[in-house]
Protein backbone atom coordinates (compact mmCIF):
# COMPACT_ATOMS: atom_id res chain seq x y z
CA UNK A 1 0.00 0.00 0.00
CA UNK A 2 1.06 3.74 -1.17
CA UNK A 3 -0.23 4.92 2.01
CA UNK A 4 1.74 2.35 5.24
CA UNK A 5 1.37 4.30 8.56
CA UNK A 6 -1.06 2.29 10.31
CA UNK A 7 -1.99 5.19 12.91
CA UNK A 8 -4.06 6.61 10.16
CA UNK A 9 -7.73 6.22 9.79
CA UNK A 10 -8.89 5.13 6.93
CA UNK A 11 -9.96 8.53 6.26
CA UNK A 12 -6.81 9.51 6.38
CA UNK A 13 -5.77 7.59 4.08
CA UNK A 14 -8.70 8.29 1.93
CA UNK A 15 -7.70 11.77 1.66
CA UNK A 16 -3.97 11.53 0.87
CA UNK A 17 -4.41 8.85 -2.27
CA UNK A 18 -6.92 11.04 -3.38
CA UNK A 19 -4.02 13.91 -3.25
CA UNK A 20 -2.06 11.71 -4.63
CA UNK A 21 -4.20 11.11 -7.77
CA UNK A 22 -6.25 8.24 -7.40
CA UNK A 23 -9.80 9.14 -8.27
CA UNK A 24 -12.71 9.20 -5.02
CA UNK A 25 -13.64 5.86 -5.16
CA UNK A 26 -10.38 4.28 -5.93
CA UNK A 27 -9.06 6.35 -3.11
CA UNK A 28 -11.89 5.52 -0.60
CA UNK A 29 -11.79 1.64 -1.67
CA UNK A 30 -7.79 1.69 -1.65
CA UNK A 31 -8.10 3.22 2.11
CA UNK A 32 -10.02 -0.87 2.63
CA UNK A 33 -8.44 -3.17 0.23
CA UNK A 34 -5.21 -4.97 2.44
CA UNK A 35 -8.42 -6.06 4.74
CA UNK A 36 -10.35 -8.13 2.46
CA UNK A 37 -7.38 -10.50 0.61
CA UNK A 38 -7.16 -8.54 -2.49
CA UNK A 39 -4.06 -7.45 -4.40
CA UNK A 40 -3.44 -3.31 -4.98
CA UNK A 41 -3.38 -3.71 -8.81
CA UNK A 42 -6.89 -5.67 -8.94
CA UNK A 43 -8.71 -3.05 -5.83
CA UNK A 44 -6.90 -0.14 -8.72
CA UNK A 45 -9.05 -1.47 -11.59
CA UNK A 46 -11.76 -2.56 -9.95
CA UNK A 47 -12.47 1.13 -8.48
CA UNK A 48 -11.24 3.11 -11.18
CA UNK A 49 -14.53 3.39 -13.54
CA UNK A 50 -16.32 4.69 -10.74
CA UNK A 51 -14.52 8.42 -10.40
CA UNK A 52 -16.29 11.54 -11.18
CA UNK A 53 -19.92 9.91 -10.08
CA UNK A 54 -18.99 7.09 -12.61
CA UNK A 55 -16.97 7.83 -15.32
CA UNK A 56 -17.09 11.73 -14.54
CA UNK A 57 -21.13 11.61 -15.15
CA UNK A 58 -21.38 12.75 -12.31
CA UNK A 59 -24.34 10.56 -11.30
CA UNK A 60 -23.54 8.75 -7.78
CA UNK A 61 -20.54 9.97 -6.39
CA UNK A 62 -17.04 7.93 -6.66
CA UNK A 63 -16.35 7.75 -2.68
CA UNK A 64 -19.90 6.46 -2.18
CA UNK A 65 -19.65 4.04 -4.70
CA UNK A 66 -15.85 2.90 -2.91
CA UNK A 67 -17.72 3.01 0.56
CA UNK A 68 -20.51 0.62 -1.08
CA UNK A 69 -17.96 -1.90 -2.97
CA UNK A 70 -16.16 -2.01 0.73
CA UNK A 71 -19.54 -3.08 2.32
CA UNK A 72 -19.67 -5.09 -0.29
CA UNK A 73 -16.21 -7.55 0.37
CA UNK A 74 -17.29 -6.89 4.13
CA UNK A 75 -20.75 -7.70 4.27
CA UNK A 76 -22.29 -8.68 0.84
CA UNK A 77 -24.12 -11.85 -0.23
CA UNK A 78 -22.80 -14.26 -2.71
CA UNK A 79 -26.04 -17.18 -3.13
CA UNK A 80 -28.45 -15.50 -5.54
CA UNK A 81 -31.28 -17.32 -3.39
CA UNK A 82 -30.58 -15.53 -0.36
CA UNK A 83 -33.87 -13.38 -0.17
CA UNK A 84 -32.80 -12.40 3.60
CA UNK A 85 -28.86 -12.20 2.59
CA UNK A 86 -29.79 -9.74 -0.22
CA UNK A 87 -32.72 -7.79 1.86
CA UNK A 88 -29.88 -7.17 4.65
CA UNK A 89 -27.52 -5.94 2.82
CA UNK A 90 -29.44 -3.53 0.91
CA UNK A 91 -30.89 -1.92 4.16
CA UNK A 92 -27.16 -1.56 4.64
CA UNK A 93 -26.40 0.00 1.60
CA UNK A 94 -29.54 2.27 2.59
CA UNK A 95 -28.03 3.19 5.81
CA UNK A 96 -24.70 3.84 4.53
CA UNK A 97 -26.20 6.31 2.24
CA UNK A 98 -28.48 7.58 4.55
CA UNK A 99 -25.42 9.02 6.37
CA UNK A 100 -23.64 10.39 3.51
CA UNK A 101 -26.97 12.00 2.02
CA UNK A 102 -27.08 13.46 5.92
CA UNK A 103 -23.72 14.48 6.66
CA UNK A 104 -23.45 16.05 2.68
CA UNK A 105 -26.69 16.88 1.18
CA UNK A 106 -26.80 14.58 -1.62
CA UNK A 107 -24.86 11.68 -3.15
CA UNK A 108 -25.08 12.83 -6.26
CA UNK A 109 -21.43 14.10 -7.83
CA UNK A 110 -22.97 17.07 -9.80
CA UNK A 111 -25.13 18.40 -6.73
CA UNK A 112 -22.31 17.86 -4.38
CA UNK A 113 -20.00 19.95 -7.21
CA UNK A 114 -22.92 22.57 -7.19
CA UNK A 115 -23.30 21.76 -11.25
CA UNK A 116 -26.30 21.91 -13.34
CA UNK A 117 -26.77 18.82 -15.99
CA UNK A 118 -25.38 21.38 -18.62
CA UNK A 119 -22.48 22.70 -16.61
CA UNK A 120 -21.64 19.42 -15.64
CA UNK A 121 -20.60 18.61 -19.44
CA UNK A 122 -18.79 21.83 -19.66
CA UNK A 123 -16.42 21.26 -16.51
CA UNK A 124 -14.57 18.84 -17.80
CA UNK A 125 -13.15 21.00 -19.44
CA UNK A 126 -12.96 23.52 -17.39
CA UNK A 127 -12.12 22.25 -14.40
CA UNK A 128 -13.67 23.73 -10.90
CA UNK A 129 -11.96 26.11 -9.02
CA UNK A 130 -12.51 24.55 -5.53
CA UNK A 131 -14.04 20.83 -5.49
CA UNK A 132 -14.59 19.40 -2.30
CA UNK A 133 -13.65 16.21 -3.12
CA UNK A 134 -10.59 15.15 -0.61
CA UNK A 135 -13.61 16.14 2.28
CA UNK A 136 -16.16 13.87 0.97
CA UNK A 137 -13.87 11.12 -0.01
CA UNK A 138 -12.50 11.54 3.64
CA UNK A 139 -16.54 11.93 5.20
CA UNK A 140 -17.19 8.47 3.07
CA UNK A 141 -14.30 6.35 4.73
CA UNK A 142 -15.02 7.68 8.40
CA UNK A 143 -19.05 6.92 7.83
CA UNK A 144 -17.84 3.28 6.76
CA UNK A 145 -15.25 3.02 9.29
CA UNK A 146 -17.31 3.74 11.72
CA UNK A 147 -19.88 1.57 10.88
CA UNK A 148 -17.35 -1.81 10.79
CA UNK A 149 -16.27 -0.99 14.27
CA UNK A 150 -19.87 -1.00 15.48
CA UNK A 151 -20.53 -4.17 13.27
CA UNK A 152 -17.28 -5.84 13.03
CA UNK A 153 -19.29 -9.64 12.82
CA UNK A 154 -22.11 -9.51 10.74
CA UNK A 155 -21.08 -11.41 7.81
CA UNK A 156 -23.38 -11.48 4.78
CA UNK A 157 -26.70 -12.63 6.22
Amino acid sequence: MLIANEELTCAQKAGELFILGYNCAQAVFLAFYEEYNMDFDTALKLSSSFGGGMGQLREVCGAVSGMFMVAGLKYGYSDPTDKQGKAGHYERIRELAGGFKEENGSMICRELLGLSITERQEERKTPIKKKPCKELVMNAADILENYIKQNPDIIGE
